[in-house]
């Protein structure tokens, strides 16, 4: 059985691999170049610190795993969605499509690294606004995270407006 990819499979692999990389490059040098954990909080600007935070759950810390089993579940999660997702992408039809699943797996696979290496997914990004009499705080994330959301922003603007470089039927 010889499987048949489409030509926007490449800038697909490229979206993961250089997904990959920038997000463990990120978290590596915070972690042991940077020594963020001594660091933190660090204040960048007015909105933004970086923190430490080890996500032992899903997306925004639902469903935290104490455990291993719990932790390896969720691992093994990750890897049938990355499977699927990887069958969308040798199938995509558009550039853009496989751009936003490149982005969307390679974010998975930096999050699995975290987990896979650390039992936990390491976040450090915290959005937060301050004034005098209330504070808002977004949930810590990663660099994996912005190219998962920034991948299923892409999917969905193509679902609901239609893909720029996709042939219109008549």
């Amino acid at each position: 059985m010889t499987v048949r990819l489409s030509r926007f499979t490449r800038p697909g692999l490229v979206a993961v691999v250089a997904t990959v990389a920038l997000d463990q490059a990120a978290k590596l040098w915070l972690l042991y170049g940077f020594d963020l954990p001594a660091r933190a909080p660090l204040r960048l600007l007015p909105v933004l610190d970086l923190v430490v935070v080890w996500n032992t759950g899903i997306s925004y810390g639902l469903f935290p795993q104490s455990g291993p089993l719990g932790q390896w579940a969720l691992l093994g999660v990750k890897v049938a969605a990355v499977a699927l997702l990887g069958v969308w992408l040798a199938r995509a039809e558009t550039r853009a499509t496989a751009l936003a699943l490149g982005l969307i797996i390679g974010g998975a696979i930096g999050n699995a690294i975290d987990r896979a290496s650390f039992g936990a997914v390491f976040d450090f990004v915290l959005l937060h606004l301050t004034t005098a009499t209330w504070t808002v705080r977004w949930y810590v994330f990663n660099l994996a995270d912005v190219a998962i959301v920034a991948g299923v922003l892409v999917l969905l603007y193509e679902a609901l407006w239609g893909a720029p470089d996709a042939a219109k039927a008549p």
